[in-house]
């Protein structure tokens, strides 16, 4: 049996979103990410970090250090798409895994909803199953559950906040209406 070192990386996003923390394993001799944590409008990722991962190791290696910059220039604007090979994808549960598959899909300056994910995953009645697994995504910003929305346009929920939903949104072109719903043209 081997006891499982888990280490944390943390950067700062350009666009005041806070720190960001990654944290991750060797996994299969690996350095491999088992988690991203994100501010959220309440806490900061560093306080997260200390208050559910208290035992983490601040360390780094060079393949975490590049998924950290390319997370950097992500929020800092840039149109970065990135690789499913860095992440545990083998810790979530088989929808969980699917939805999330279907999600990093969706191209930058795309949307699509709750619903539209569940009938690509060959559930259409799971919409709100769909919800639960993002709000649960382990990896945020890799796999970019903000470009999932309601139906009707509305954003719906992000861990890190609805204003960084958008926010992140915006700066990938997506437009909104009047009443601040996502026009319909970037569906996808």
């Amino acid at each position: 049996m081997s006891i499982e070192i888990i280490k944390s990386r943390s950067l700062h996003s350009a666009k005041s979103f806070g720190p960001i923390v990654i944290l991750w394993s060797e996994h299969h001799g690996e350095p491999k990410i088992t988690r991203i944590v994100l501010s959220t409008p309440k806490h900061s990722a560093n306080e997260l970090l200390a208050k559910y991962y208290p035992h983490t190791i601040k360390d780094s290696c060079s393949v975490i250090d590049r998924v950290a910059e390319r997370m950097e220039a992500f929020l800092a604007g840039g149109g970065i798409r990135f690789s499913l090979e860095s992440v545990r994808m083998d810790l979530c549960k088989d929808f969980q895994r699917r939805v999330l598959v279907e999600e990093h899909s969706i191209p930058r300056g795309r949307v699509s909803s709750y619903h539209r994910i569940a009938q690509r995953v060959g559930n259409p009645r799971a919409a709100r199953a769909v919800g639960t697994a993002l709000a649960k995504n382990p990896f945020p910003i890799i796999i970019p559950c903000h470009r999932v929305v309601r139906s009707d346009g509305t954003l719906g929920g992000y861990y890190g906040g609805v204003k960084m939903k958008k926010t992140l949104l915006e700066m990938e072109g997506i437009e909104f209406n009047l009443k601040g719903k996502i026009i319909s043209q970037f569906f996808y």
